[in-house]
């Protein structure tokens, strides 16, 4: 029979090849989009490649260390791999609640009507792309700096106290003031990029209700079908972002939960890092929905005009 731990270990097994072939596989199919489809090729594909990316490197480098553990291997970091590791992982999550924020009004733009007062922005959407991805690069790297020289490897698996734990890796306590200004960095930017997410999500959701309505009074069907692929891209994008919510939500509430736990559960942590790791490992299949959907209609566009030319001939 197997061991708890060891069902544990496989499960994460589990998740990281279920992340990293659903991020993989749509990352190839972006790239293959830009480099044989140009025609489909859209400024939006350069925010889903960069969050593909991101993903991967959260899965990797939350996932893998937790998995060794699971198989007897409590004390395989040094603190320069502790140290390496997790400061990487807290990057990478930090990118993807910025860029998944940035999806959200990128979207949010795109489908604004021609009359509306923010509908100059969608000719500056696309120069906004490569600096606001250097911005959320420089910022994520800059807040979490402190790891570096607060994290280092855990020396025992019975660690009681305030402070940060994972399975391999605890903290040193901070002075109060960098605590704090650490704290506050991170707070802020969690607000402003979740309220850029949820702002944008209910100004799509009101969009597509006016649209909806819109259309229940034009029998053009041609219409209906020319907004189509824009209204799937919108709840695509509403559903990842609903997933998003939930999980980030939940993964806090379970890590200030163990943050003020007097006494350190191994299994409790490992549970927060399934959670943290659900995000990026269902992402992709989200999004591949969308994209597959748009390759078929493209293929099947291609095929009957193919046809009509070779039957006229």
């Amino acid at each position: 029979m197997f061991s708890s731990d060891a069902i544990l270990g496989f499960f994460f097994i589990s998740l990281i090849c279920i992340g990293l072939m659903g991020n993989l596989v749509l990352f190839i199919l972006y790239i293959d989009t830009f480099l044989t489809q140009s025609c489909l090729k859209k400024p939006i594909d350069v925010i889903f490649i960069h969050l593909t990316l991101v993903n991967v490197l959260t899965i990797l480098f939350k996932l893998i260390p937790d998995v060794m553990p699971s198989f007897g291997e409590r004390y395989f970091l040094d603190d320069v791999g502790c140290k390496t590791t997790l400061y990487i992982y807290r990057v990478t999550r930090g990118l993807s609640i910025c860029t998944t924020a940035f999806l959200s009004v990128f979207q949010a733009i795109t489908i604004n009507p021609l009359n509306s007062k923010w509908a100059w922005l969608r000719s500056k959407l696309s120069m906004c792309i490569y600096p606001s991805f250097l911005f959320f690069w420089v910022i994520n790297l800059l807040i979490y700096i402190h790891i570096i020289e607060t994290v280092r490897a855990r020396n025992n698996f019975t660690t009681a106290g305030l402070g940060y734990y994972t399975i391999y890796c605890q903290s040193n306590q901070l002075q109060h003031h960098y605590s704090m200004a650490f704290l506050n960095a991170m707070v802020l930017r969690d607000l402003l990029f979740v309220i850029l997410m949820m702002w944008s999500s209910v100004y799509m959701v009101t969009l597509l209700y006016k649209h909806r309505q819109r259309v229940q009074h034009i029998h053009s069907l041609s219409l209906s079908l020319q907004s189509s692929p824009e209204i799937k891209a919108t709840h695509t994008i509403l559903l990842l972002v609903g997933c998003f919510v939930f999980f980030y939500c939940l993964n806090n509430f379970m890590a200030f939960y163990l943050l003020y736990l007097p006494t350190k559960k191994p299994e409790m942590e490992r549970i927060t890092g399934i959670i943290s790791s659900c995000y990026p490992s269902l992402c992709p299949f989200v999004l591949m929905k969308n994209k597959i959907s748009k390759m078929t209609s493209f293929l099947s566009r291609g095929t009957i005009t193919f046809s009509q030319r070779t039957f006229s001939r």
